[in-house]
């Protein structure tokens, strides 16, 4: 109950947002209220409803509802951060990067939502965990093609997509590891990898 009060606190004050008028103070709260557009509450609530599976202990019906988790948070909080960075971003290309930086952060959870008494995967096979990585790889190979859509101002909103590829190819590669835990290249490539993306800009 207190995590769905919690929930809820940050519906309501999504709404106080989107409906213009007075919104509540609060550290967080109030800055947003000068940044987010109708849309991006709209995501955000979306993801808000997405959490409340964290909550429960039931698993995910099927592969569909897996896939607008995934969706609704992981690829709805990139498009909004991106926009609200530049309104010029494009949506369906940033939800494509965000479903797979969400698909690998999600494979990297298993073991600690597993220890918690979920279920996190509709299927836990080596095959079905290979074709969901691969479904990630595709997808972002799909989103790199078009990254020079994305203004230079909204670019660093998808820094954190350079860390999904590597995990995605040894999920490819060694679906076991899921389950051991051991999907995350060592930290000082990850620390490099992000350098280098800073860098240069390109994710």
């Amino acid at each position: 109950m207190i995590a769905e009060m919690r929930l809820q606190w940050w519906r309501d004050a999504l709404e106080e947002i989107r409906d213009g008028g007075l919104v509540r103070r609060h550290e967080v709260v109030t800055p947003l209220a000068h940044l987010l557009s109708v849309a991006d509450t709209e995501r955000l609530d979306d993801l808000i409803l997405a959490r409340r599976w964290d909550i429960g202990r039931e698993p995910f019906e099927d592969m569909a509802a897996f896939r607008r988790h995934i969706r609704e948070t992981s690829g709805g909080l990139l498009v909004v951060a991106g926009q609200v960075l530049d309104r010029a971003a494009p949506a369906e290309l940033l939800q494509q990067a965000g479903y797979a930086l969400g698909l690998a952060n999600w494979l990297r959870a298993v073991p600690a939502l597993e220890a918690a008494g979920r279920i996190p995967l509709v299927e836990g096979t080596q095959d079905a965990v290979r074709a969901l990585a691969q479904e990630g790889l595709e997808g972002l190979a799909e989103a790199r093609r078009r990254r020079r859509d994305v203004p230079k101002a909204a670019r660093p909103a998808c820094l954190p997509v350079t860390q999904a590829e590597a995990v995605l190819r040894r999920a490819v590669a060694l679906p076991g590891r899921v389950g051991d835990g051991t999907l995350d290249p060592a930290p000082i490539r990850r620390r490099w990898a992000l350098g280098r993306a800073a860098l240069l800009g390109l994710w």
